[in-house]
């Protein structure tokens, strides 16, 4: 059976991993500073079950198939650096168009017709749809799952790890789905504070402009995690 030391161990370690900046805090971020709490715990919820995938295929040993097999691993590799370069490059497009859409004078006068409320609605309903940026959970969870389960480094993760922590002569399933919801935990309880901390920041992001800013930051970065995972690094 798992001891006690080693849980916490492997706690340690996947806490820090999870601490460390990257693809998931900032898709995380950037969903709740929106105020689409029900998408960024749908994002949440993806990513913790893509976690949850890996650790069971872990245990049973697939993922072990998938580092052991070159072809396995780059297919996997460049779809989920294709599909990361996709998604960030969408948001960097859909702000693009928004941004050269506007009209200046619209933007420069004090009142607002129910024309410019009704144009400026629709329009913001178009961007939504174009980013994939409404509030449905559903759509969180779809967009955090995808993104987790095409990360081949998290099966390479887990094929490396896992076993150190197992004991000789034990059932690999039960101990490495207990390991890996010790890792739900944690990424877990990070996202929440992660989601208060964009709440706190809600209102200030309600301007288009700061909007088109945070979109920006967010598909730089989600494209060039999609570039580095094309070359390898």
């Amino acid at each position: 059976m798992i001891t006690l030391d080693a849980i916490g161990t492997f706690a340690l370690m996947v806490g820090l991993l999870t601490l460390t900046p990257g693809l998931d805090t900032a898709l995380i971020l950037r969903t709740a500073a929106l105020g689409h709490r029900r998408r960024a715990w749908g994002v949440v919820l993806g990513i913790q079950s893509g976690t949850l995938v890996w650790g069971v295929l872990a245990s049973l040993g697939v993922t072990a198939l998938l580092t052991a097999s070159h072809l396995a691993y780059e297919t996997l590799r460049w779809a989920g650096a294709a599909y990361l370069v996709w998604m960030g490059g969408r948001l960097l497009w859909a702000t693009w168009r928004h941004s050269s859409s506007e009209s200046p004078q619209t933007a420069g006068t004090g009142t607002e017709t129910g024309t410019g409320v009704e144009t400026r609605a629709r329009t913001g309903a178009e961007a939504r749809a174009r980013t994939g940026t409404g509030d449905t959970l559903l759509g969180g969870w779809r967009q955090g799952f995808v993104t987790n389960l095409l990360n081949p480094k998290m099966g390479a993760f887990y094929v490396a790890v896992l076993p150190q922590f197992i004991p000789d002569g034990a059932s690999h399933l039960a101990p490495g789905v207990l390991l890996a919801g010790v890792h739900i935990l944690l990424a877990v309880i990070w996202a929440c504070a992660l989601i208060a901390f964009a709440h706190m920041l809600r209102d200030r992001l309600q301007r288009p402009s700061a909007r088109r800013c945070l979109d920006r930051i967010t598909g730089t970065v989600v494209a060039a995690f999609g570039i580095r995972l094309a070359l390898g690094q």
